[in-house]
């Protein structure tokens, strides 16, 4: 009897009681609010337990003591819906249904401060997920209603403010709006204030600035003070914040190059980032992001992090964190960065042995870390020398990679294939070993997707497996092709994926003189084909390809 009590008792702590259900309901003040502070302390943090509320029912219960008169009321009952909120889609999805949104924002004007906290507490806690309403920066009642905000004394209606930003402002001309409405110095002037509104701050600025000239000119323009502020607190003591400042500066380089030229800059942020890869928590696992957008499609900034020893670190963390799948697939993207140009950082990479671990990381469970390790060999197999050593054409990386074709998640086979594409060029020794693992028949499959990205690194992959490959060869794989859906490929809709086949035909007529038989198969349909687009190309490349073909 003690051990079924025992068992009674442990499951009813796991599940919500249908009673406090009973209580959220009652017309007595006390009884409803010791029930709102029972479900706000049970879910703080417990995903179990708010997704056992929502089964029951709790959220528009919780949600309708917003019509309350009593402080103290509307203070748990928007507490308790910031924690249903809290980094769960589901809670958000709930309190929105509930219709609580429009309560909450009402709250920010409420006379008691602790009921404003408390409602924007909440609120930030939704602008936190994708689900959040969209805000229409270009109503002015709504542009007036941000500013007052962001004007507030209370550092979390400041927050919310910011996280606004952050959440909808996702065009030029939401940026720009943002801009001559004078939000810019709003935010300048909180890069002075507390912890919370310096991140909040550092973080809109980077999203009111990215990809956008006019932004990045006008925050430089804007004060005296407000690029140096920015580059001041790259050296403040709290390593989140840090991040936020170096993330900022580079979105400003990146998106108005000239700025941020000096060569001590681009150094300082290089040795900063890799500093804050060896935070442990969320700011280490942010900064291998960051560091990506700094390096990418930069020869300067890669020669840089290579200079810093940046490589070895990076291995050390491959080492360290493969068990963490998001950090995880941005120390792959680091590397695929930093190997993408430099033939000295490729071969430090492979001398580290790193290779192994990135050929292990295609298997993982997590789809953005099975990409992550396509893109990284994409890059690393980029060296004609170690492509000739073979480094990357053994069975260790060649199945895998070919099971990636079948991967439930198209970014991962687009991935897949991007690597492919590298690993099959100008090597006929090793094509055998992709052909003989069914590498062939799923090139083909894809190349008839109706994904135009899939169908394009698909021919692009067959291209460059027919690069100087034999008539055996080339006979296998236009037999795998057929000659009709190559003619459809030449006249394909999407321009890139015609260039694309008509280089796979000039590769399969390039060599010896009886190659050039491939075009008049099947009643010269591949010769139609390239005739037509010849008459009807559309864009230079396209002509161009169709005269290297040289028929």
């Amino acid at each position: 009897m003690p051990a079924s009590a025992s068992i009674s008792a442990s499951s009813s702590h796991h599940r919500a009681s249908p009673d406090l259900l009973v209580r959220l309901g009652s017309t007595d003040p006390e009884v409803k609010l010791r029930a709102l502070r029972e479900v706000k302390n049970q879910i703080i943090g417990n995903r179990t337990k708010k997704l056992s509320f929502l089964k029951l029912g709790a959220v528009p219960a919780v949600a309708a003591a917003l019509d309350a008169a009593q402080s103290e009321l509307l203070v748990q009952s928007a507490a308790a819906l910031g924690s249903f909120a809290c980094g769960f889609d589901a809670g958000v999805r709930a309190v929105l249904d509930a219709g609580a949104f429009p309560n909450l924002i009402s709250l920010l004007s409420y006379p008691d401060e602790k009921v404003v906290d408390a409602g924007a507490r909440s609120l930030r806690m939704i602008y936190q997920s994708k689900l959040a309403p969209k805000y229409d920066f270009l109503q002015v009642e709504n542009m007036e209603f941000l500013l007052s905000l962001l004007s507030s004394e209370n550092e979390t209606v400041t927050g919310l403010g910011a996280s606004i930003i952050i959440h909808s402002c996702q065009t030029d001309i939401e940026q720009n709006a943002l801009c001559h409405a004078g939000v810019l110095k709003k935010l300048i002037n909180l890069l002075e204030g507390s912890l919370s509104q310096r991140d909040a701050s550092l973080e809109s600025l980077a999203t009111i600035m990215k990809d956008n000239p006019e932004a990045a000119s006008k925050f430089v323009s804007e004060s005296g003070r407000a690029l140096s502020s920015v580059i001041d607190l790259t050296k403040d003591r709290y390593p989140r914040t840090r991040m936020l400042a170096c993330r900022c500066l580079i979105v400003m380089r990146n998106t108005s190059p000239c700025h941020l030229q000096d060569i001590g800059i681009k150094t300082k942020l290089v040795y900063l980032l890799l500093e804050l890869l060896d935070d442990p928590g969320q700011v280490g696992e942010e900064a291998s992001f960051v560091f990506s957008s700094l390096i990418a499609q930069k020869e300067d900034l890669q020669k840089l992090a290579f200079k810093a020893n940046a490589l070895d670190k990076l291995h050390n963390q491959l080492l360290n964190y493969s068990s963490h799948p998001r950090r995880f697939q941005g120390i792959l993207l680091v590397l695929a960065d930093l190997c993408s140009n430099l033939e000295s950082c490729r071969s430090r990479f492979l001398s580290l042995k790193a290779l192994k671990l990135v050929a292990d990381a295609l298997t993982n469970d997590n789809a953005d870390v099975r990409a992550a390790a396509c893109i990284c060999l994409r890059s690393v197999s980029r060296s004609i020398k170690d492509l000739s050593a073979g480094h990357f054409t053994n069975e260790v990386i060649v199945i895998p990679l070919v099971r990636l074709l079948h991967d439930p998640c198209t970014s991962v086979q687009v991935a897949a294939l991007g690597a492919i594409g590298n690993i099959v060029v100008d090597f006929t020794t090793h094509k055998s070993t992709f052909v003989k693992c069914g590498g062939l028949k799923l090139l083909v499959q894809l190349s008839k997707s109706m994904d135009p990205t899939m169908r394009l690194k698909a021919l692009w992959a067959l291209k460059n497996l027919t690069f100087l490959a034999d008539n055996t060869c080339k006979e296998g794989i236009l037999s795998e092709l057929t000659t009709p859906l190559l003619s459809s490929l030449i006249c394909d809709p999407e321009a890139s994926v015609q260039v694309q086949a008509l280089a796979l035909v000039r590769n399969l007529v390039d060599g010896c003189i009886n190659s050039v038989e491939y075009a008049f198969a099947e009643n010269d349909i591949i010769l139609d084909a390239i005739g037509r687009q010849l008459q009807s190309a559309s864009k230079a490349e396209i002509g161009i390809q169709v005269h290297q073909v040289g028929l």
